[in-house]
């Protein structure tokens, strides 16, 4: 599967934006979808995950603010970002795991995605 990240920008903080991954090549359905980011200076991170059996899970430092989906027949993952914040700044990649069932501990489990995204960049900044 080949997927490409789009959506990121410039937003204030408090903002919102929507993140799109463009998913090719196989059926997205097959598929376990997360969400990383990297800052800069700082090491990846997972922010959402989609396991593909219909449970999500979130990073801490987002939840409630952060929304993962996904529409299979249009080949999409889409991340809601809500109140954003100074520290959300980073470069967002989506990710493609072809393990269903895992749960959160994909966040911290970079290594079980074969597939990413060439990532996006959000800047949070007055």
């Amino acid at each position: 599967v080949q997927l490409q990240a789009s959506g990121g920008g410039l937003v204030e903080p408090g903002g919102s934006l929507r993140l799109s991954c463009a998913a090719s090549g196989s059926p997205l359905d097959y598929y376990a979808i997360a969400w990383f980011r990297q800052a800069p200076g700082k090491a990846r991170e997972g922010v959402a995950f989609d396991s593909g059996n219909d449970r999500v899970y979130y990073a801490e430092s987002v939840k409630g603010r952060f929304t993962i989906s996904r529409d299979n027949a249009k080949h999409m993952v889409y991340l809601q970002l809500n109140s954003l914040k100074y520290e959300n700044t980073a470069v967002y990649y989506c990710a493609a795991s072809s393990t269903l069932g895992w749960d959160g501990k994909a966040l911290t489990t970079p290594g079980i995605f074969g597939w990413w995204g060439q990532g996006t960049l959000v800047t949070v900044s007055s």
